[in-house]
């Protein structure tokens, strides 16, 4: 079982104290522990693994340099991902694409143990991921830190640099295109939830 949240950010606080001194091996266990969650965030934005990559690398770096810095003021996980999330928009600042997109005004899991409720499960979970993709990508964006980070709304208002009321407007239009487009691929209204 997982460590209770504020558990872990209290180990992770450790961690970055040690490495404003100077600690590589809290830096490689630090990285350890944010890896596949910088990897993800960064390639669900960018589409591509070898800049998620080197996303991650740049943050690590950024870490390394500024872990002095850290005021605390939120989650060590909120702050590495914020980084992360200027260092993808420099990313597509420099592809020439658009960064920002303006918005206008239960995840059900499968526990059968059959191979055909495992089947539907993995068909399911595919169909999501094809109504994510077509998502506007700050809809995208706040999905993917609320669901696949876990992250609150208000720490992904931290993230994203944007006031609650706005994650909190984009979660809600997100999952209403989700439905939509769920409802549409397996035919009919979408059930309420």
């Amino acid at each position: 079982m997982s460590r209770p949240e504020g558990e872990a950010n209290q180990a992770e606080r450790a961690l970055l104290a040690r490495i404003a001194e100077g600690d590589e091996r809290a830096l490689e266990d630090l990285y350890r522990r944010f890896e596949p969650r910088i990897l993800a965030f960064a390639n669900q934005r960018l589409n591509d693994l070898a800049a998620a990559s080197d996303t991650l690398n740049e943050v690590m770096l950024e870490i390394w340099k500024s872990a002095s810095r850290f005021e605390g003021r939120s989650s060590v996980a909120t702050w590495i991902l914020s980084i992360t999330r200027h260092r993808i928009i420099d990313r597509l600042r420099k592809r020439g694409g658009r960064v920002f997109e303006d918005i206008e005004e239960s995840n059900a899991v499968d526990t059968a143990e059959s191979a055909e409720g495992v089947m539907a499960g993995v068909a399911d979970a595919q169909n999501v991921r094809v109504c994510i993709e077509e998502l506007p990508p700050t809809q995208r964006e706040v999905i993917h830190l609320a669901f696949f980070q876990e992250l609150s709304y208000v720490e992904i208002a931290r993230v994203m640099d944007c006031p609650e009321g706005t994650v909190k407007t984009r979660v809600y239009h997100a999952k209403r295109a989700l439905k939509t487009c769920l409802a549409g691929i397996f035919g009919g209204s979408p059930a309420h939830a």
